[in-house]
């Protein structure tokens, strides 16, 4: 049946299924692009530093500072999407991806290239707080289901999409690693056009005043405790004087930041919306999550290339069985859900499922069959699906209206943040693991290297073809075992990660959009009748 259309001059608070798909073509292609601005430079980034003659701490920085950007920026353009028109912001976030894309590009020193992945890093952090925004003003909860499992797709083609494009530019001699960062822009044009032609959304008019204050020390506190977990352990030890002065500086303006936020009439974290149960838990979960997912898998192309003697493009290949596994699990929880109604059993389904995929990967070694590796990815993948953005879902059913933006931005925030914690210590341990494990098998074979055997832990991808076959054998086992480890080191957290998830209280999935939801906030009452799914042709 199809619903009863709003009056002509009534603001736009619900959209047909048909404006709905519309709208998301543009909001994936604006996720894709910054999915794909995190990813593609992984298999790049040897060449990269090497072209540009930088040095080892130079590689972490340009790993770090786009992850560092977005993910300090994420409570602030949530924040102001609440105050704000949701589609400009939109359309400023891919404006300023585009620009960081095109300097890094066009870079010609490591200090550029930095600036320019901090600007992509802001970009993208608009985009990955935004899109979920904008979704929850135009969907109803009860149908957020099935439009989160497209997310999820592009989520899933975004990131296995990445090392694999990156791989194949880089080996591909008339292109280059440059293109890396230019393959992003037309992706980027087309989401602001596709935006500016499909997406309608009211034009917000609150007098408010941002807390600037309060998002300086937010960003400030954050960065420095995020440059310690990147840094600690490789530029200098996770017991030192800039380990104190970092953690210790962190903590202390992420304390200012809380007093200026709990005084405040516009904070950029409303503190009150951790009161609700269901932010909590999510909350606690979505970190749990960052951690066990990004930091158990991110390393998975090392152990293609190193220990199972892949090329990167082989290597980018290779994860599509979780990537697939991803995709159908979303897609298809998402349809169940919204035909449902019952969104906490996936959940718990999704939390279960990918601790026992973090544990079978914890026993791969050199000899893994790929069968057998498809495997577990793939179970892996069904869970990360299942669970992830229904966390989203879950949060967003139950805030009020005003509040969607910054609590979806601070479930983003904690993942992404998990995920950077994640990274960080779970390479210093691949990297300390691999040290010993190479030392170790250089000296069974009674092989004697000066500085301890290996040094394979810095960070880069030793090129396995200039190795002695013994040598090759040792550093295939060192790798691999280091790989099983982090994985095993991920399973608690997921383990813990279930436990939150098991306390979230399901409560019915809303019937009405957040934009329809808001105007009942506002005292205007509906503008179109919401017993009837106006989503739904």
């Amino acid at each position: 049946m199809t619903a009863t259309q709003a009056p002509a001059d009534a603001p736009p608070t619900s959209m047909t299924h048909r404006q709905i798909l519309q709208a998301m073509s543009g909001l994936m292609a604006g996720m894709f692009v910054a999915i794909l601005a995190g990813t593609v430079v992984a298999n790049a980034l040897p060449t990269i530093i090497a072209d540009l003659g930088a040095s080892q701490s130079s590689y972490t920085w340009v790993v770090t500072s786009e992850l560092l950007a977005m993910t300090a920026t994420v409570p602030l353009w949530g924040k102001l999407s609440d105050l704000f028109n949701k589609k400009l912001l939109l359309q400023l976030s891919l404006g300023m991806f585009v620009v960081g894309s095109l300097l890094a590009g066009f870079s010609h020193g490591v200090g550029l290239l930095i600036f320019s992945r901090v600007v992509q890093g802001i970009g993208a952090g608009g985009l990955t707080a935004l899109a979920q925004v904008v979704m929850a003003s135009v969907i109803p909860p009860r149908q957020l289901g099935k439009y989160a499992g497209i997310f999820g797709a592009v989520f899933a083609v975004g990131t296995v999409a990445g090392p694999l494009v990156g791989g194949v530019l880089v080996d591909t001699s008339w292109l280059g690693w440059r293109w890396c960062f230019f393959i992003g822009v037309p992706f980027a044009l087309l989401a602001i056009a596709l935006l500016q032609r499909t997406l309608r959304l009211p034009t917000v008019k609150r007098e408010a005043r941002i807390d600037w204050l309060g998002a300086f020390l937010i960003v400030a506190g954050v960065c420095a405790l995020l440059i310690w977990v990147s840094l600690a352990g490789n530029e200098f030890d996770w017991a030192s004087w800039q380990t104190g002065a970092l953690t210790g500086g962190g903590v202390l303006l992420l304390v200012a930041a809380v007093f200026v936020e709990s005084r405040t009439p516009e904070p950029v974290i409303p503190l009150g919306i951790f009161k609700n149960r269901t932010v909590t838990l999510t909350t606690v979960a979505s970190l749990l999550v960052g951690v066990a997912m990004f930091g158990g898998t991110v390393f998975l192309s090392q152990y293609f290339q190193i220990s199972l003697g892949k090329s990167p493009t082989v290597a980018g290949l290779m994860s599509l069985p979780m990537i697939l596994g991803l995709l159908v699990s979303s897609t298809v929880a998402g349809q169940v859900i919204s035909r449902t109604g019952k969104w906490k059993r996936y959940l718990v389904a999704g939390a279960v499922i990918m601790a026992v995929g973090l544990a079978l990967l914890a026993t791969i070694d050199a000899k893994t069959s790929f069968g057998l590796l498809s495997l577990y990815m793939a179970i892996l993948g069904v869970g990360v699906g299942m669970l992830m953005q229904n966390l989203v879902l879950a949060a967003q059913n139950d805030v009020a209206a005003t509040d969607l933006g910054a609590a979806t931005s601070v479930l983003s925030f904690f993942r992404s943040m998990g995920g950077t914690i994640g990274v960080s210590v779970l390479g210093a341990i691949l990297a300390n693991r691999v040290a010993s494990e190479t030392a170790k098998g250089l000296s069974d074979a009674g092989v004697t290297v000066p500085g301890g055997g290996g040094g394979s832990g810095e960070g880069s991808v030793p090129d396995m073809s200039t190795l002695p076959a013994p040598m090759r054998t040792v550093i295939e086992h060192a790798y691999a075992v280091a790989t099983a480890d982090l994985f095993l080191v991920a399973t608690p957290f997921a383990v813990l990660a279930l436990v939150a998830v098991v306390f979230i209280k399901e409560k019915p999935l809303k019937t009405t959009s957040g934009m329809e939801r808001l105007a009942e906030e506002a005292g205007e009452g509906p503008t179109a009748p919401t017993d009837k799914d106006p989503v739904v042709a």
